[in-house]
């Protein structure tokens, strides 16, 4: 299906997977990782489908990707798409109100934008009708400090494409400057073994979440890194569908 764009953003698609006779489900929103400048939402219909058999309408999105859009368009396509979903997911037998929003790597990153930064749903003329976000090993969470401190160590200059060489655009898009504990809930997933930049940011995240009282769960996967952390969704018995499933289920 499509999703109306906006401000010159490309039309985008998505992908909805739904069980037969499905009536007033919880609904998940999943964005693709790729570093902000690769990746489809083809390769994750392996998810939506499994999702799909344990009770969950699930869709998959696209976003604009870098270097010919950057951080603001791939906010405003996000926001949009929850929009739309939020206007037509019943059509699907998918519950309105119960809304979460999902994303690895960089698509976690778009997730948590989602979630803290009130000032772009108002922007959209919309109130932010998610439930829950689930971040899996999500990166840029702090990517002003990584930008600005960690750059020699760790080529983050390569994340120019997305973020710009501006570090008021770096503190803008990065979540963990927003947060004030007035968010939804949600859950971050951290594999062991995941990059050093993802670490390092997600630590800092969880540190400042606390300390703001914000309802944050936190699940740390032994031994995992980065890629297997979306990969263990080929199968349905992985800890990863537990806590997906868990988290939604609590709400």
């Amino acid at each position: 299906m499509q999703a109306n764009s906006a401000m010159n953003l490309p039309e985008k698609q998505l992908n909805i997977f739904a069980p037969k006779k499905a009536e007033k489900l919880p609904v998940l929103i999943f964005i693709h990782g790729g570093s902000w400048n690769s990746g489809r939402k083809e390769i994750y219909n392996f998810m939506g489908n499994r999702l799909a058999r344990r009770g969950v309408v699930t869709v998959i999105i696209d976003y604009p990707l870098a270097p010919e859009y950057q951080l603001p368009e791939m906010e405003k396509a996000t926001l949009l798409s929850v929009k739309w979903v939020q206007e037509n997911i019943a059509n699907y037998g998918g519950d309105p109100a119960e809304i979460y929003i999902s994303g690895h790597s960089a698509g976690g990153h778009l997730a948590a934008l989602s979630v803290v930064k009130d000032d772009s749903w108002k922007e959209i003329g919309v109130d932010n009708p998610l439930k829950g976000a689930i971040l899996n090993d999500p990166a840029g969470l702090d990517w002003y400090w990584f930008l600005t401190e960690r750059k020699e160590k760790y080529d983050a200059e390569d994340n120019y494409d997305a973020f710009t060489d501006s570090p008021v655009v770096w503190k803008e898009f990065s979540p963990i400057y927003f947060l004030d504990g007035k968010e939804i809930p949600m859950l971050l997933m951290e594999g062991e073994k995941t990059y050093p930049g993802i670490r390092l940011t997600v630590d800092r995240f969880r540190k400042e979440a606390e300390a703001n009282n914000t309802d944050l769960t936190y699940s740390f996967y032994k031994k995992k890194k980065h890629i297997p952390m979306i990969t263990q969704f080929f199968w349905t018995w992985s800890k990863g569908y537990k806590d997906v499933l868990g988290f939604i289920e609590k709400r």
